[in-house]
């Protein structure tokens, strides 16, 4: 987990790891059979959705995904 970030740090992180997501998916597009690649892009995969997961808990939710089912019924 990101520890004990607050809001701003934990918005900068989930920024750096998405940004390394992106970057690598990009990379992968062109170089599909680079493991070491692979195993990068599920490792920041994680550590992104950690993220995301993290700042939902504390401050809802950013993208829909991470929205609990009691978030979304305040939009019925």
């Amino acid at each position: 987990m990101t520890g004990q970030m607050n809001r701003k740090e934990l918005l900068n992180h989930i920024n750096q790891v998405s940004f390394a997501v992106d970057e690598v998916k990009l990379y992968l597009d062109t170089h599909p059979c680079d493991q070491e690649a692979l195993v990068y892009f599920h490792e920041y995969s994680r550590k992104r959705n950690e993220a995301l997961n993290e700042y939902a808990r504390a401050y809802g939710p950013l993208p829909i995904d991470t929205a609990s089912e009691s978030c979304t019924e305040r939009w019925n």
